[in-house]
């Protein structure tokens, strides 16, 4: 597996991560977790050293933790692997409620450390900006955190442009994580220009556009009420009909490359800048190992001029959210 070094930091992954979110919590009920077991220990086998995973990807009773999953998995290699968790949104009856504070951040982190049987954390996120809290006090706090040694790289999720260079300021961020694809571009929109002018690296998550881009999900699929997809718009019945002509266009560059759609997809983040590194999720061995070998895929300048004028002529209907809901709110703070 080729390597990348995100940002200015030194930190080195594997150009492909995992995303481990859906084997627990996000997409439906839990997965078997001695088969989970085999997926993440599978995507190390094959090269893959960056895992990311959250302290709130869990059930609403608190008894399933995806991290416990994730730390069970890489503690026969635990050295040889970046682990990113996250911090900054506690469950609370339920719910999902955002708290960055100092004192909470510290329980967060320690809760986390037990539950991934590590006296460390790679990389370390917050995983929403609190409006109760001053990003200051969260990039002194992860300051603190690095000269104990309990975490290596800090991080910001779904963050704003101007926190991001507030807190960089402060205490210089290892990586950014937002959602990109070719379905959701929205980074580009000054993102990324900020992100190459401070050099710190960027983790997309849901590169395949949550499985819609590898074009195997059916327009008439409908999902359960415990997997996200059935909050979003993207994910209504007439909006994947309308947005099909995206996975047509990646159909067909992937039969042009003898490649896989999922495949297309990825190579096309990674291709938009050395220092991205998207986090597909699976869980499924066989997903990862079609994922890995995105890595390998040559998209050459000619491509890539050709995709992006493709891509900019092509209407979706792809939001995220509905724009009043609790999710669409704590974006881009």
């Amino acid at each position: 597996m080729k390597k990348r070094i995100l940002g200015k930091s030194g930190l080195e992954v594997s150009a492909v991560g995992l995303g481990c979110m859906g084997m627990t919590h996000g997409f439906g009920e839990p997965s078997d977790e001695k088969e989970m077991l085999k997926v993440i220990r599978g995507a190390f086998d094959v090269g893959i050293t960056m895992f990311d995973t959250a302290e709130c990807y869990q059930n609403d009773d608190g008894t399933i933790y995806n991290e416990t999953l994730v730390g069970e998995a890489l503690k026969p290699f635990r050295k040889e692997v970046v682990i990113a968790t996250k911090c900054g949104i506690k469950v609370i009856d339920g719910k999902q409620v955002l708290d960055a504070r100092e004192e909470t951040i510290r329980n967060s982190l320690e809760g986390s450390l037990r539950r991934l049987q590590t006296d460390y954390v790679d990389l370390y996120y917050l995983h929403r900006v609190d409006p109760n809290t001053p990003i200051e006090v969260v990039a002194n706090t992860m300051k603190e955190l690095i000269k104990e040694g309990k975490i290596k790289h800090w991080g910001l999720s779904e963050a704003g442009l101007e926190t991001i260079e507030k807190a960089h300021t402060i205490c210089p961020l290892t990586v950014v994580e937002s959602e990109y694809s070719m379905i959701w571009r929205q980074p580009e929109g000054g993102l990324l220009d900020l992100l190459e002018r401070l050099e710190i690296g960027f983790i997309p998550f849901a590169p395949l556009g949550k499985g819609f881009l590898t074009g195997t999900i059916d327009t008439n699929q409908t999902f359960e009420k415990n997997d996200t997809r059935s909050k979003q718009p993207r994910f209504k019945k007439e909006n994947m009909e309308f947005n099909k002509t995206l996975v047509d266009l990646i159909k067909r560059i992937a039969e042009e490359k003898t490649a896989t759609p999922a495949q297309i997809a990825l190579a096309w983040v990674m291709s938009q800048k050395p220092w991205i590194v998207p986090i597909p999720g699976s869980r499924k061995l066989s997903r990862v190992h079609e994922n890995v070998k995105a890595a390998e895929v040559k998209l050459t300048e000619k491509d890539l001029i050709e995709i992006r004028k493709a891509l900019n002529s092509i209407e979706l209907r792809a939001d995220r959210w509905d724009p009043n809901s609790a999710n669409a709110k704590r974006i881009g703070k």
